[in-house]
């Protein structure tokens, strides 16, 4: 049995591919609309999964063209982030089989399919065992993670088993100069997920600032990406936390949404006795600056849109480690200061542990006022 996979993700498209040539079918990828049209055309495909939502021709026209053109009755399934009623309503009048809303899980895929092909398996099925859903949701992600000597503690096992049961996310590790053997770590990482993971070596150390910043200029370039974040590479924000912040951002108007590491029920924040009084200190000192109300600026958690990847990060930053204080000043110069407050968020985690092996010591603790000096006067020349 053949089955017709259009969306103009590739991240997603490879993944539902992966999928469903394991469960035994053949499989024809399309990553546009009309590219669809074509192959339903040459392969006479036994289903059609179709996104809705495309560029160009979107879902809807490549309904219209099998079902009144084609005059074909060859099962439909639309997989799409579309939560219209009138779009969802004219989908099943033009006559789809199902409707399946991102987020959704390989496993509901694969058991709708089989449904739709009167409940029964292929014989060249192969039996997927494991203990957590693979997702597919409902945009794309890349996401920086910054990389100076962390080949100690890098935990390679949680980031491949992240974007393997997260299609859709894409991961750009920067090696920032580093002076162990980080970028073999990496490397090897992105060797075993060429689709899903990318390298970008900086061969002199420039500080997180500049590593972020390349790294987000880099991620602009891909088209597939509705969306660009940063995490820390000891992932002191977790995964899930991370998730939350883009959930929020795909369901909102907010340009950015930053995490927060404030204390409050229901989250588990732990952070060094020391640290947490010197962090009150400089986030005292940040409002003052800012003239907005942010608790925690400098949390290592943030996602953005493309706008924000693009006007905030083409300009090398003035220090190394506050660059998120930067973002936030040129984002109230770049949009003025009442409408700034309604594109940013920031959202408390529950969790976030401070890990050993940072690179930031009390002594550049202490460097950091000097710097906060020095971003109040560039940006207020």
């Amino acid at each position: 049995m053949k089955i017709l996979a259009i969306d103009d993700q590739n991240l997603i498209l490879m993944s539902i591919s992966k999928r469903f040539r394991q469960l035994g079918y053949e499989v024809i990828r399309a990553i546009s609309g009309m590219h669809g049209i074509a192959n339903f055309d040459k392969y006479n495909p036994d289903l059609v999964i179709v996104d809705i939502n495309m560029e160009g021709l979107s879902g809807l026209e490549v309904v219209k063209y099998i079902r009144n053109k084609k005059k074909s009755d060859t099962p439909i399934l639309v997989l799409s982030g579309n939560m219209d009623e009138n779009t969802i309503t004219e989908a099943f009048n033009l006559g789809i089989n199902d409707y399946m809303k991102k987020p959704v899980s390989l496993k509901e895929i694969g058991a709708r399919v089989k449904r739709i092909f009167n409940n029964e398996g292929h014989p060249n099925s192969v039996n997927i065992k494991t203990k957590q859903s693979t997702i597919i949701h409902k945009h794309c992600v890349g996401v920086i993670v910054p990389c100076y000597n962390e080949a100690d503690r890098l935990d390679s096992e949680a980031f491949e088993n992240f974007v393997r049961r997260n299609p859709g996310y894409h991961l750009c590790f920067v090696n920032d100069g580093s002076t162990d053997h980080t970028l073999g770590v990496i490397e090897e990482l992105r060797d075993n997920n060429l689709n899903t993971i990318s390298v970008l070596d900086l061969e002199e150390n420039g500080g997180k600032a500049e590593a972020v910043r390349q790294g987000v200029l880099h991620l602009s370039k891909n088209s597939q990406l509705d969306f660009i974040g940063f995490l820390d590479a000891d992932l002191s924000t977790n995964f899930e936390d991370f998730k939350d912040l883009a959930y929020t951002i795909e369901h909102s108007n907010y340009q950015i949404v930053s995490g927060s590491r404030i204390d409050r029920m229901g989250a588990t924040i732990a952070k060094e006795s020391s640290r947490k009084i010197i962090s009150l200190s400089i986030n005292t000192i940040i409002q003052n600056i800012l003239g907005m109300g942010f608790k925690d600026t400098q949390c290592g958690a943030k996602i953005m849109t493309k706008e924000i990847a693009q006007n905030m990060f083409n300009k090398r930053f003035v220090t190394q480690w506050l660059f998120d204080v930067e973002i936030f000043m040129r984002m109230k110069s770049f949009y003025g200061k009442e409408r700034v407050k309604d594109l940013i968020c920031e959202q408390p985690l529950k969790r976030w542990e401070h890990m050993d092996g940072s690179k930031l010591s009390m002594k550049d603790s202490l460097k950091i006022v000097g710097q906060l000096t020095k971003i109040a006067t560039h940006y207020s020349a």
